[in-house]
């Protein structure tokens, strides 16, 4: 099994410099693979990923999320910009040269969920192969975003550091933001890293029992 994430970016036009976005957006699915491979951008704000262990989509997801939502928009505090982001878990059946051509169960569930966010009015959820799985993290996914929907800048930039940076302590990323350790602590709190925590091991522990 594979996943795939399919999103786009909600509030494109509002920035009229498209490579505020796009150039952290390309920097960060480089991590992946390679263009057009295993991720590509198409349509001027729609991208998909391949993620080889499913284990790692969500974290991938929510990592999207804080480029996306961490970047500066002139002297705002929160950005103008969001993402809505659909991770399918499945098999991969065809490997083609650009990623938008591949296909298999993994695509579909990718492509399925991607259709129902905007009915749903959420900006992200999953689908696999398990309707309990499913339904367990779709619903704490929807809690979840509550809270990063309405991220600032600072809360999505110490969400990513704190993601990418598991074993750094709060002081470590004081030092590397400029900022005194108290500060971390309060951003810390206003981005929910904690929770977001918990839900990430929560789906990484139900995701192996279904797996398995």
């Amino acid at each position: 099994m594979i996943a795939v994430i399919k999103g786009d970016i909600v509030g494109s036009r509002k920035v009229a410099d498209a490579g505020q976005w796009l150039l952290p957006l390309k920097d960060y699915l480089k991590k992946w693979g390679h263009s057009p491979f295993q991720w590509d951008i198409t349509g001027g704000d729609a991208f998909q990923v391949e993620i080889k262990n499913p284990l790692e989509a969500l974290q991938a997801a929510i990592e999207i999320k804080a480029v996306i939502k961490s970047t500066v928009i002139g002297d705002r505090l929160s950005s103008p910009l969001d993402v809505r982001l659909a991770i399918g878990i499945g098999e991969k059946t065809y490997a083609a040269r650009r990623i938008s051509e591949s296909n298999g169960p993994a695509f579909v569930h990718a492509g399925d969920k991607f259709e129902a966010l905007r009915k749903e009015k959420i900006t992200l959820a999953l689908q696999t192969p398990f309707p309990d799985f499913d339904e367990e993290m779709n619903l704490l996914l929807k809690l979840a975003g509550i809270f990063m929907d309405n991220w600032t800048v600072s809360s999505a930039e110490i969400t990513l550091m704190a993601l990418e940076q598991p074993e750094a302590t709060q002081e470590a990323l004081g030092e590397r933001l400029g900022i005194r350790q108290n500060s971390v602590s309060g951003r810390w709190s206003r981005a929910h890293v904690p929770e977001l925590k918990e839900v990430l091991a929560r789906y990484r522990k139900r995701l192996n029992e279904f797996m398995v």
